[in-house]
């Protein structure tokens, strides 16, 4: 797992975090099955909240990603309800609040568990695999109050050996000082916050040049970006987490500093891609809602729906990870809707799909102006009996208790976006 570098000597850095990256697929399937019913039965256990929602799951019958699909899929957008009903972390944590490290509060309010133990978070390895190594000076710019970025990259930076500058959100002249003086060589934040410290050490001609890797999250990141902070010598990669989850997926760098593809995804993570408002996994290459299974003890999340779309890449990535990969963020999945004062939601698409199997696909597209929206269900289809879109029409208005009409298309004939509900009223 060593390299030669450019005057092809030999760099015994690892190229690998561990020895679970390189493993082949079938080693990890067969790991990762062994341990869901064990993780199942964690779950029921010792997280009330999960007593009650597995409360009819056999856990010793999960050991197979088809009996996976078939739980119920707990979704991020149910997490207040849950903790106002079962304070304060909706029972799903299986480790007591009294023995866990921190408690952090989301927008929402959502409350979200940090155990204890070392990088915790796990993004230790996302960011490895973008060239952060021991030694390395990192302004962590994340924020350190009440939301849990800035704890979740630093327990990863301090797990790799690196020493962290916490540096937080805001304040870019100190920023761009700190830097400078202390010869901060690596970054992590928001992209944006990265061209706003670069811009101001420009306008103060302050000399920035130590700053040569970035790894940054929980927006986009323009390809404009990347390739300007590329041309300043600042290789960026990014990786997706949550604030429940952890590290979920992460790029990785090749020794001349090129970024592959995708997002590889986290080693102690299951991964189902599913349609929105549904359990039901999607073929694959599909946009869907990205499903997380996740081994944590302390939070044992099981068929968490992130409400992120993102869609599986075939083959494996050039740097010789393994894990499977996705294309990264791709949207929301919650796509809701109000039609004439009433909400139209991917859940009653599904229901009026699950009706008629003769539809592959659907997306529902609502247009026209205030006051007179018009509905239109466009539903891939192979075969058209006769009355199929009289019976559809009439189960549009049976689900959602308004009119729709309804258009039938060819197999393939709907975008791969992971769009059920597409909304092209203009507003304003």
């Amino acid at each position: 797992m060593s390299r030669p570098d450019a005057s092809g000597n030999v760099d015994l850095t690892p190229i690998f975090y561990d020895a679970l990256e390189p493993r082949s697929r079938e080693e990890r399937e067969a790991a990762l099955m062994a341990a869901l019913a064990q993780q199942i039965a964690h779950a029921k256990k010792a997280a009330p909240g999960f007593a009650q929602i597995l409360a009819e799951v056999d856990s010793e019958a999960v050991s197979s990603r088809q009996a996976l699909a078939r739980l119920p899929v707990t979704r991020k957008s149910d997490l207040a309800e849950l903790q106002k009903r079962m304070p304060p972390l909706g029972g799903l944590n299986a480790t007591p609040v009294e023995k866990l490290a921190k408690i952090f509060v989301s927008p929402g309010p959502i409350y979200d568990p940090e155990g204890r133990g070392s990088d915790w978070w796990r993004t230790a390895r996302g960011l490895y695999a973008g060239g952060f190594r021991a030694g390395d000076l990192i302004a962590n710019t994340f924020a350190y109050h009440f939301t849990p970025a800035g704890s979740m990259l630093e327990s990863g930076a301090l797990a790799l050996g690196c020493t962290v500058l916490p540096a937080g959100i805001g304040q870019t002249e100190m920023q761009v000082a700190a830097i400078r003086d202390l010869g901060v060589n690596g970054y992590i934040g928001t992209p944006s916050f990265l061209k706003l410290i670069v811009e101001k050490a420009d306008e103060l001609k302050a000399d920035i040049s130590c700053l040569v890797k970035a790894q940054v999250g929980a927006e986009y990141l323009p390809p404009a970006l990347r390739k300007a902070m590329g041309e300043r010598g600042i290789g960026v990669t990014q990786m997706y987490a949550s604030a429940d989850l952890g590290l979920i997926a992460y790029e990785s760098v090749m020794p001349d500093g090129s970024v592959n593809e995708g997002m590889i995804l986290d080693e102690g993570l299951i991964l189902e891609i599913v349609r929105p408002g549904t359990g039901d996994p999607v073929s694959a290459g599909e946009v869907g809602e990205v499903v997380i299974t996740t081994l944590n003890r302390d939070y044992p999340l099981i068929r968490f729906g992130t409400g992120d779309l993102s869609a599986v890449l075939p083959g494996t990535s050039p740097c010789g990870r393994t894990n499977v990969r996705i294309k990264g963020w791709m949207g929301r999945a919650d796509q809701s809707t109000k039609v004439r004062a009433m909400f139209v939601t991917p859940k009653q698409v599904s229901e009026v799909v699950r009706r008629h199997p003769e539809i592959a696909r659907a997306r529902l597209v609502v247009e026209g102006e205030a006051g007179s929206d018009r509905m239109t269900l466009k539903c891939e289809v192979k075969d058209r009996p006769a009355g199929l879109a009289e019976a559809i029409v009439a189960s549009i208005r049976d689900v959602t208790k308004l009119r729709g009409e309804v258009e039938l298309v060819a197999p393939g004939g709907l975008p791969n976006d992971g769009k059920v509900i597409e909304d092209l009223r203009k507003y304003g």
